[in-house]
C-alpha cells in the first residue's frame, strides 16, 4: 500500500463566533476557507491542476454554508476549475473524517495530491439556533427517537460527570489548564507556522491572532460561574412536552434527581469562526514535484458508542487506531482530544491513564475555541507542529461527535 504523507498543513486564526463582536464575523465562510486553500498553493508552489480533490468538512450546511462549501471555496481561491471538491458531515469529527479520506485515497492509489480541511463560522449558524427545535441529530424523527434519545450535547456532558464521579473541581481545573497552556503557546508563537491572516474584501487585515482565549483566567473565575445545562433540562422540544432531560433519562432512569450539573462557559468549548487545510500527497507526487513530507499518516479509524450520552467514543476510538497502528498508548509523544467538554478530555485521561503532560500540550478548545467542522484539521496541524517542535515522533487526533461517534488518526513525524 502505498503511503500518504502530509506535506503542509495551515488554518486562520479562531476569532469569537459572535455576530458584531467577532474579528471574522462578517465574511463568508467560503472567504475563509479561501483563505487557507489559496495559503497552501502559494506556500508550496502548487498547481492546483494537479489537485486530485478537496475534501472539505462542514457541519450546518445550510444557508451561506451551504452549496458544496469545499469546491466553492476552492473557486472563489482561483484554484483551476480541474481541481475539483465535495463536502461532508460527520459533526464535530468532520476534519478528521477530510483527512482520513484523503489519506485513503492517495494510500488505495487512487490519487495522488489530495487537500483536506474544514469551516465552520459559528457566528452564521449560531445566530441562526433556536434550541426549542428537535436535537439536530434526531431532526424530530420520533421513531429514531424512541431507540436512540439523543439530548442537547452539554447535557449529555453533565450526565457523563455525574455517571462516572467526575466533580466540578476536576473539570475546572482542566479548563484552567487549558488556558494556561494556550497562553504559553501563543507567547512563544508555537501557532505561528500554522496560523494565516485574514484579510478583508478591501484587502484590510481582519484578524491576525487567535481572539478568543482569556489567558487571566483562574481557578476563582471559573469557580464563579453560573453552570449552564440544567438550564436546558427542562427544555421542550416537541408538541409532547418531551424535554432535553427526559431523553437522557429514558436511557438511564438511574439519574432521576440525581444529576451534577458541572459545566459553563469556562469549561466548554469555545464558539468560534475559523479555517483549517492540510495539503496530503503520494510519494511519487512529492518526489517529482519537489514536496518534502512532514509527517506520514500511519493509521486512521472510526468508532460509535452510546447516541444518548453522545461523547463517550474518543476511547475505543482511541484505542481501535492504535491497534490498527500496532502501537500503544506509550509510543505516543503528543494526544490532542478535542475538549468539546472538560468531562471528555478528563476521561480520555483516566480511562487510557494518560501522562496529562503529553495531552493537549498548547491548550485546547475550552481556551482556544471549537469550529465545529474545521476542528480536526486544525488539532491534526497542532499535533505535526508539537511533533516538530519538541522532536516527538507519533501523535494522536481524536474528539466526539454528535451521534455518539469519534473518528481518530495517528500520524508520524518525519
Amino acid at each position: 500500500m502505498a503511503e500518504a504523507y502530509i506535506i503542509d498543513a495551515c488554518r486562520t486564526p479562531r476569532g469569537i463566533g459572535k455576530q458584531g463582536k467577532g474579528a471574522l464575523a462578517h465574511l463568508h465562510p467560503q472567504h475563509l476557507a479561501a483563505t487557507v486553500l489559496a495559503a497552501l498553493r502559494d506556500r508550496n508552489n502548487l498547481n492546483t491542476a494537479d489537485i486530485d480533490d478537496i475534501i472539505w468538512g462542514t457541519s450546518s450546511q445550510r444557508g451561506l454554508q451551504g452549496g458544496d462549501l469545499g469546491r466553492m471555496a476552492a473557486l472563489d481561491a482561483n484554484y483551476d476549475v480541474k481541481a475539483s471538491g465535495l463536502t461532508l458531515d460527520r459533526f464535530c469529527g468532520s476534519g478528521i473524517t477530510t483527512v482520513s479520506l484523503a489519506a485513503a485515497q492517495i494510500m488505495s492509489g487512487m490519487e495522488d495530491l489530495v487537500i483536506a480541511g474544514g469551516t465552520e463560522m459559528m457566528s452564521y449558524t449560531a445566530a441562526s439556533a433556536d434550541p426549542k427545535t428537535p436535537p439536530m441529530v434526531d431532526s424530530g424523527n420520533l421513531r429514531l427517537r424512541a431507540k436512540h434519545p439523543q439530548s442537547q450535547q452539554g447535557v449529555c456532558a453533565d450526565a457523563i460527570a455525574t455517571l462516572e464521579g467526575i466533580d466540578r473541581e476536576a473539570v475546572d481545573r482542566l479548563a484552567f489548564v487549558s488556558q494556561q497552556r494556550a497562553a504559553v503557546a501563543i507567547a512563544e508563537g508555537r501557532f505561528d507556522k500554522s496560523i494565516v491572516p485574514v484579510y478583508n474584501e478591501d484587502g484590510s487585515l481582519a484578524l491576525d491572532k487567535e481572539e478568543f482565549p482569556r489567558p487571566g483566567t483562574t481557578m476563582e473565575t471559573l469557580a464563579g460561574l453560573r453552570t449552564v445545562f440544567d438550564m436546558f433540562m427542562g427544555i421542550p422540544i416537541d408538541e409532547n412536552g418531551t424535554t432535553y432531560g427526559d431523553m437522557v433519562l429514558q436511557k438511564y432512569p438511574q439519574l432521576e434527581g440525581k444529576m451534577t450539573h458541572v459545566h459553563h462557559a469556562g469549561n466548554s468549548s469555545g464558539v468560534v469562526d475559523g479555517a483549517a487545510a492540510i495539503l496530503v500527497a503520494s510519494e511519487a507526487y512529492a518526489n517529482k514535484n519537489g514536496l518534502t513530507p512532514r509527517a506520514r499518516i500511519v493509521a486512521t479509524a472510526n468508532m460509535g458508542d452510546c447516541p444518548t450520552l453522545m461523547l463517550n467514543a474518543p476511547v475505543p476510538a482511541a484505542q481501535k487506531v492504535l491497534e490498527k497502528a500496532g502501537l500503544s498508548k506509550d509510543d505516543i509523544d503528543v494526544f490532542e482530544i478535542n475538549e468539546a467538554f472538560s468531562v471528555v478530555a478528563e476521561k480520555f485521561i483516566r480511562d487510557l491513564d494518560l501522562d496529562r503532560s503529553k495531552v493537549n500540550i498548547n491548550g485546547g478548545a475550552m481556551a482556544l475555541g471549537h469550529p465545529i467542522g474545521a476542528t480536526g484539521s486544525i488539532l491534526i496541524g497542532t499535533a505535526l507542529d508539537e511533533l516538530e517542535r519538541s522532536g516527538g515522533r507519533y501523535g494522536l487526533v481524536t474528539m466526539c461527535a454528535a451521534g455518539g461517534m469519534a473518528p481518530a488518526i495517528i500520524i508520524e513525524r518525519i
